[in-house]
């Protein structure tokens, strides 16, 4: 107990010249631990006297606090003068481009309506939007289509609770009623095209609750048959890079068109892997000219204008041109598909850039 005070400032001179964190922790250890210095002296307080059991316990205590103090004091500074220098050491470029493995990717179905706009607002079209909620009028009466006609009916269509005067509105089973918006509130010349959500109850690999098209509209005083067909086939062309693609017309029926057409293009299935391009034929949209009633619908005369429709699935076509097999994975939100399959954001096609 004499040498108390040059043990404290032995240690203290000790605990003030440690160089780490791993070093303090052996001094530590050799003046507090189990079985450093200081526990040691502490287990001879039993061979004293009562008096003196009190008197050097109490200067013991403040010893061993007086340590735990610096060793505490000592391991902050340690840990602070650390991570310094490893800031130092790890600094960044901030003005270095991401890498190429950490660049987000832009979704199939994103990048095919911008082609979509790209290529027809090369030929004069403008984009319309509606909503995706839409009355039995602009989603059925305005089309031409009775109400005993199947898309009425509940297995196709989503419809929503009655409303109070007992009408129900139904998720748009198709991107028509912003045309028929479009004719309502504008005056012919109407040249639109209208990319947007639909929905339909149906669901396998090839069919989708919730879907994706894209319809276009020209009314005018002048338009006719082979307008439609040299816009069809020039988009066709272009859309699928293809200079020389067979396309042909088929004649169809749809309530708001007359006369309404089937839309094949050229294509080859060898060995089950279908292919753009070839003497076989594929469906991949509909079109004609807007029916009379449709446009007594809008308010448009259709003694004076007339023009021609046409519609398509953006999934479908986005899985012919780049080779998807399902549709399903569209939603799926895996991004080991995206990265597969989705395109770099400076990629993205315009008027500008072209496709």
């Amino acid at each position: 107990m004499e040498n108390l005070e040059n043990l404290r400032d032995s240690l203290t001179a000790e605990i003030a010249g440690a160089g780490d964190v791993e070093t303090l922790e052996t001094i530590r250890v050799q003046a507090l631990g189990k079985k450093g210095q200081v526990t040691q002296l502490m287990k001879t307080l039993g061979g004293l006297s009562p008096d003196e059991r009190r008197e050097a316990g109490q200067a013991l205590n403040v010893v061993k606090t007086a340590l735990a103090e610096a060793i505490d004091a000592r391991r902050e500074t340690l840990k602070e003068a650390e991570l310094e220098a490893r800031l130092a050491q790890e600094t960044i470029d901030v003005s270095l481009p991401a890498r190429p493995s950490t660049l987000g990717h832009l979704h199939p179905l994103s990048q095919t309506v911008e082609e979509l706009i790209a290529i027809f607002g090369e030929m004069g079209f403008s984009v319309a939007e509606g909503p995706d909620i839409e009355d039995d009028f602009h989603n059925f009466t305005a089309l031409n289509i009775p109400p005993e006609h199947p898309a009425r009916q509940e297995f196709d269509t989503f419809y929503l609770p009655e409303r109070e005067d007992g009408s129900r509105q139904v998720l748009r089973t198709h991107t028509s009623p912003v045309q028929i918006r479009t004719m309502q509130s504008t005056t012919p010349p109407i040249r639109i095209i209208v990319p947007g959500r639909t929905y339909r109850a149906d669901h396998d690999a090839t069919h989708s609750p919730m879907f994706h098209q894209v319809e276009g509209l020209v009314i005018d005083d002048k338009t006719h048959m082979g307008h439609l067909k040299g816009t069809l086939i020039e988009f066709c062309r272009a859309f699928f890079g293809i200079d020389d693609l067979p396309v042909r017309f088929r004649s169809s029926y749809f309530p708001f068109t007359e006369p309404s057409a089937e839309v094949d293009i050229g294509c080859t299935r060898d060995g089950g892997q279908l292919k753009i391009g070839g003497a076989d034929w594929l469906e991949i949209l509909g079109c004609g000219m807007v029916h009379p009633k449709v446009l007594e619908h809008c308010g448009i005369d259709a003694t004076k204008y007339q023009g021609f429709a046409f519609g398509m699935g953006i999934e479908r076509i986005a899985m012919l041109k780049y080779g998807m097999p399902d549709l399903r994975p569209f939603y799926d939100s895996d991004l080991r598909w995206l990265r597969h399959f989705g395109f770099l954001p400076l990629e993205t096609p315009s008027m500008v850039r072209g496709l």
